[in-house]
């Protein structure tokens, strides 16, 4: 498949482009297909949810279903000033609906890919991506009653997953607690109000950190002004002990609710939280092996092979490839471990490196004195060469 540069394509493309001769298996009809590889796109819609916050819609070439699961983010790979880059954006729109495809972006100081999607990318356009993926949704982290914690464009994972389970369960029990600015910084506004309208057992409520006194809301809307505490989120949540929690925002954000939960003493191993430092690295590997698929498929445009680290614990010992975590070693050896968020935020499965360099996302749980005596965490570290281990 061709590569086509967003930023030469608004000359290039009128209208709605010609349909491509194959989809890889981020679109797909039965049987799925696996493993990464990039695929092409087609912008059919895009609007403002807010000043700053634009979503756009996707389709293939041709009618096709999309196959991820709701809280899961998709990787744009762009050429921007003659270089290729790529960022991760958590899918807004739900598998439920399963023809379409969408992303909301927000305009930040400084964002290279945010700021040029936004200023540059129209409908008819195409764009090259990644399949979805993310361990930061509802199929691999299962609930009976959920408490949706979000801020800012965090609550785009959310909004996915609200959606999904309000379009194919039967009164889940679901508590979404939304922290913003001001309402006119809501996004999904008017979607997340028709939700709480329709859907008895959708509790919605904001925090917001200012607001007119005029304002008004749908009686099935609870509000709070100030930035999310503890008593003010025990106030709109009384069972939030009972509940699984689903949390993202801007990382100052999320270390507040942790820190507002652990007052709570809650049950940290309920707690699952998305981490865009986890997204970016997991999307710099998944394009890795992209390039390698395509060079298995035409090896004469030279090799592209991952690197392989040995990860030694005890007597025993196995290779991983560069991006895979120290505890998929640990389990595909069948070594005894406790991982039971698996997302670095409990620290169940702190082990010790004795000797060789590696790469953590989170050091949460992990004392000073342990980080300088090699702790880190399982489930959030990566090789960047061969490394012997303590459990």
């Amino acid at each position: 498949m061709n590569a086509i540069n967003l930023s030469v394509m608004t000359e290039a493309i009128s209208a709605l482009p010609h349909k491509p001769e194959s989809v890889s298996p981020l679109v797909h009809a039965e049987p799925a297909q696996t493993g990464p590889a990039l695929s092409e796109l087609v912008c059919i819609e895009r609007w403002n949810e807010t000043v700053d916050v634009v979503s756009f819609r996707f389709q293939a070439g041709e009618p096709m279903k999309f196959d991820y699961k709701p809280g899961q983010f998709m990787t744009f790979v762009l050429g921007i000033n003659g270089e290729q880059v790529c960022r991760s954006y958590t899918l807004s729109s739900s598998p439920s609906r399963p023809y379409s495809l969408m992303v909301t972006i927000k305009r930040v100081a400084g964002g290279l890919v945010s700021n040029y999607l936004i200023d540059h990318l129209q409908p008819g356009q195409r764009v090259r991506v990644l399949p979805p993926m993310g361990q930061f949704n509802l199929v691999d982290i299962p609930a009976t009653k959920y408490l949706f914690l979000s801020a800012g464009s965090g609550i785009t994972p959310m909004y996915s997953m609200s959606r999904y389970l309000t379009d194919t369960q039967i009164d889940t029990d679901i508590a979404f607690v939304h922290s913003a600015r001001s309402d006119a910084d809501i996004i999904f506004k008017s979607s997340l109000e028709t939700m709480a309208n329709r859907f008895n057992a959708f509790k919605l409520s904001y925090a917001l950190e200012s607001a007119a006194a005029s304002l008004l809301f749908s009686p099935k809307i609870s509000l709070d002004i100030g930035r999310l505490t503890a008593q003010m989120l025990q106030t709109l949540v009384p069972d939030v002990a009972e509940r699984t929690v689903y949390l993202c925002g801007p990382e100052p954000y999320m270390q507040a609710v942790k820190a507002l939960l652990a007052e709570f003493n809650f049950d940290m191993n309920r707690l699952h939280h998305e981490s865009f430092a986890t997204a970016e690295k997991a999307a710099r590997n998944q394009l890795m092996q992209a390039k390698s698929s395509e060079t298995d498929e035409n090896p004469q445009e030279g090799a592209f092979i991952l690197p392989t680290f040995n990860l030694a614990i005890g007597d025993r010992s196995t290779r991983l490839t560069q991006g895979q975590s120290l505890l998929e070693g640990i389990e595909s050896e069948g070594l005894p471990i406790i991982a039971a968020c698996r997302s670095g935020v409990c620290g169940a499965c702190k082990c010790q490196v004795l000797e060789g360099e590696t790469v953590s996302t989170s050091v949460m749980t992990l004392s000073a004195a342990e980080i300088d005596a090699g702790f880190v965490l399982a489930c959030s570290t990566t090789l960047t060469s061969d490394v012997t281990l303590k459990l």
